[in-house]
């Protein structure tokens, strides 16, 4: 599902207009970014996701067609989990 559909099924079944369903799903995306961004918090979908910045350490690894080890910098990440509600549904219940 791409995000014209997403938006579709989204305002079909909220029945609002396409239009004001597509500002929420873009306010959503920009909210989340934002809060991901300053890693001061954690973002909570009850029962649906979370989003979660997190921190890697610097490690090294090997060029695979080489085997030369390569440094790889510290950095930052993204943590998206599963709730409970979206684990059940992709179990079927």
């Amino acid at each position: 599902m791409n995000r014209t559909e997403l938006v579709a099924a989204l305002a079909e079944r909220a029945k609002v207009p396409r239009k004001d369903t597509d500002a929420v799903l873009t306010a959503l995306a920009e909210t989340v970014g934002d809060v991901v961004a300053t890693g001061d918090e954690k973002v909570t979908i009850p029962g649906f996701l979370s989003f979660e910045r997190t921190h890697r350490a610097a490690r090294t690894a090997r060029n695979p067609q080489t085997g030369e080890p390569i440094n790889i910098p510290a950095g930052y990440s993204v943590k998206v989990s599963a709730g409970s509600k979206l684990k059940d549904a992709a179990k079927g219940k």
